[in-house]
């Protein structure tokens, strides 16, 4: 019947003109000949009212095509039932009119159905199930989209989404497309995260947002995930780093093995025997044992099935062994990994520990901290200490032994024995404790019982308070504190009241040593001068002035009163004369510092006295009362065979004529210049000019002359 419908629609654009035609034959009309209905219409709807003169009649031709859609009642064309758009889009009724003599004309009537959004998108599979590997590749396509389509009644532009209703695992799969509902993988897959997930894919005629009616289509999509062989083994145990539980690590195993001694069963570890797993638990893949490292003497072996250690020959050096041990899987040797393990070669253990008591007997009070000592029974005032003696050892006295506390938390031991509570103890009572004490190189143990009496507290008083570790060491730490303070105050007022005094002191001694240091230097410089080359350089240029031109130190003047005493002073006394001018200098300055420093200056002015009179004494050792005559050139300082120290004769200068015309000589005289000007630098700071009585003589001459008598004592008696 649709298909009939869907042939007349050519025609539809002639049938205005044909209606308006028959709708208006005498006698008969109808208010509309093309109506229009909307679809899934109420049965009884009125298409149009009919118009009758008097003496018609109206019916419905039972030739008309869709005759069975519509009834009159009374002047009312209505629709005996519902239509629907999609099956018929255009109804056709004649109606036939009759007069009363019998002659009819027909009316045609064209009802046009119009479309309403009444059909939802519909799946092929409402409910989709799908398995997809663990090792599916990201971008993947996981279902196609001609299983996934819907279909629309209302022939409407299909919307889809996809959503996910598992808590963890959304965001790994995804539609290509609004338009496009191809599922495929977004994230890559992680059997440990998620095994399965279920989506929902739903399917609109309008898009999501839109004020128009909108149909919506469902379907279910299960995904199971399969596990891959994608990870390596791992050892046991382990330790997972990640929230997502997808790497572990183990720790190394440990072992012991006695040294010359080779054994025959299987080595103990810890924290146990080597044993790798697969982590694709599904797959389980078969893994392998072998020893990869650590062993170049091939001593130890392993299975390759149960990964059991095994010795092959005894260890014969103390050194331990750190072996290197992978696990394959035999489908994928590139699926491994390597643990290791620590092999100790120990002294052999004849002996296991032993306690020195089996029951041991404490107390404590009740509300201590944590941490707090548990005292012996019958000595309140000393902690309770378990020991473990080790007949191994001469003194018994294994230090590789380890204690702790076997079946109780609320009490722990430290590794030298000492029982201390690890909670605060609430109410009284008895409290039976074990406690072990372990070898840690033999592995070997002992156990005792520990029974614990646990007390109120009676009214402590100042004298028998027990203080716990934690307050002795806030105790030590203010009394320190405290101290600190106390040291910096005494410090600030020792500076206030002796710093300046103490400050002048060190400045006035260190000036002292450093200006002494200068003079005494020069002093010892000038005991040992050779100034026989100056002597001669003298002469050589007939004057004293080139001498004193050589010594570069200008002569101190000296009043004619000053100059007439040295004169009347004794030849041999003049250097020590000198010396104690000087000296009177240096005790008007020293007069001046403070009265701590006079005795330690005294005793060192005493001390160049000293030196000073040996000096005095050399220089009159070395005088000559003889003159030699028989060498030209040869000048020197003698005195007369009668010369009397106390007599007040001068000393004199002898000046002897040298030929100028000797080149070789006073080319000699050059050399020695140059070699001796050094030498004569060293005695510039005595500068000392002595006063002659002889008219003959000059000042610069007696300037020589002083400078001689003190260096001369030095010189050689071969050129005197």
């Amino acid at each position: 019947m649709a298909v009939s419908h869907r042939l007349l629609t050519p025609v539809l654009f002639l049938l205005p003109f044909i209606t308006h035609v028959s709708a208006q034959q005498q006698g008969c009309s109808v208010s509309n000949s093309k109506p229009s209905v909307s679809e899934n219409n109420a049965p009884g709807y009125v298409v149009a009212t009919i118009h009758l003169e008097p003496g018609f009649t109206i019916s419905i031709d039972p030739t008309s095509p869709d005759r069975e859609f519509f009834i009159i009642q009374g002047t009312e064309l209505q629709l005996s039932q519902s239509v629907d758009y999609e099956l018929y889009p255009l109804l056709i009724v004649y109606l036939n009119c009759q007069d009363s003599a019998g002659q009819s004309d027909s009316l045609e009537i064209l009802v046009t159905i119009l479309d309403v959004n009444d059909n939802t998108p519909v799946f092929q599979q409402t409910n989709l199930t799908k398995v997809v590997p663990e090792d599916t590749k990201v971008n993947a396509t996981v279902i196609a989209s001609e299983d996934l389509r819907a279909s629309d009644g209302d022939l409407d532009t299909i919307y889809y989404e996809l959503t996910t209703i598992v808590p963890g695992t959304d965001g790994y799969f995804a539609i290509k497309g609004m338009n496009n509902p191809e599922i495929y993988l977004q994230k890559a897959l992680d059997y440990e995260k998620f095994k399965l997930t279920t989506m929902l894919l739903y399917a609109r005629d309008r898009p999501v947002g839109s004020n128009e009616t909108t149909n919506t289509g469902t379907a279910t999509i299960n995904i199971f995930i399969e596990q891959a062989d994608t990870k390596p083994p791992w050892f046991l145990p382990c330790t997972f780093i990640n929230a997502d539980n997808s790497v572990c690590i183990s720790s190394p195993y440990a072992g012991r093995v006695n040294i010359s001694e080779m054994s025959t069963e299987p080595l103990i570890l810890e924290p146990g025997p080597v044993y790798a797993v697969d982590p694709d638990y599904t797959i389980n893949e078969k893994i392998v044992y072998s020893i990869v490292g650590g062993d170049p003497d091939k001593v130890f072996s392993v299975d390759a099935d149960t990964g059991n250690l095994t010795m092959n020959k005894a260890a014969t050096s103390p050194d331990s062994y750190l072996l290197q041990v992978m696990a394959t899987q035999v489908n994928n040797i590139q699926k491994y990994s390597v643990a290791t393990v620590e092999i100790k070669v120990i002294n052999k253990s004849y002996h296991p520990p032993i306690f020195e008591s089996r029951i041991y007997n404490g107390t404590v009070f009740v509300g201590l901290a944590p941490k707090s000592f548990v005292f012996q029974a019958d000595d309140p005032s000393s902690p309770l200490m378990i020991t473990a003696a080790d007949d191994d050892y001469p003194d018994k006295v294994n230090p590789n032994i380890e204690y702790y506390i076997k079946n109780s938390t609320d009490f722990i031991a430290t590794r030298d024995g000492l029982i201390l509570t690890n909670v605060m103890l609430q109410s009284p009572g008895t409290v039976t404790i074990e406690a072990v004490g372990k070898d840690t190189l033999s592995l070997q143990e002992a156990s005792t019982v520990i029974v614990v009496e646990v007390t109120l507290a009676a009214a402590a008083t100042s004298s028998d308070k027990l203080y716990t570790a934690q307050d002795m060491a806030v105790l030590g730490g203010t009394l320190a504190a405290l101290l600190l303070l106390v040291l910096v105050f005494l410090g600030v007022m020792i500076y206030k009241q002796y710093g300046k005094p103490v400050e002048h002191l060190i400045r006035k001694k260190v000036s002292k040593k450093i200006s002494g240091g200068y003079q005494n230097q020069s002093y010892e410089q000038d005991e040992h001068p050779d100034l026989s080359t100056i002597q001669h350089e003298t002469l050589e240029n007939g004057g004293v002035r080139s001498m004193t031109h050589t010594l570069q130190q200008p002569a101190l003047p000296l009043p004619s009163s000053s100059a007439e005493e040295i004169d009347s002073l004794p030849k041999a006394s003049i250097a020590s004369t000198i010396i104690f001018d000087q000296e009177e200098k240096e005790e008007e300055v020293e007069e001046k510092t403070e009265h701590e420093e006079e005795v330690e200056e005294k005793t060192e002015h005493e001390e160049e006295v000293e030196e000073k009179t040996e000096q005095e004494k050399e220089v009159k050792s070395i005088l000559k009362t003889d003159r030699n005559v028989g060498d030209d050139g040869y000048k020197a300082v003698w005195f007369k065979t009668d010369v009397d120290p106390d007599a007040g004769e001068m000393v004199e200068l002898i000046e002897d004529n040298v030929a100028d015309s000797d080149d070789d000589s006073d080319h000699s005289v050059e050399e020695d210049k140059e070699e001796d000007n050094d030498k004569v630098d060293h005695h510039r700071e005595l500068g000392v000019a002595f006063a002659s009585g002889s008219s003959s003589l000059s000042l610069p001459a007696a300037e020589v002359m002083g400078n001689m008598s003190l260096t001369d004592a030095v010189t050689d008696d071969s050129h005197l």
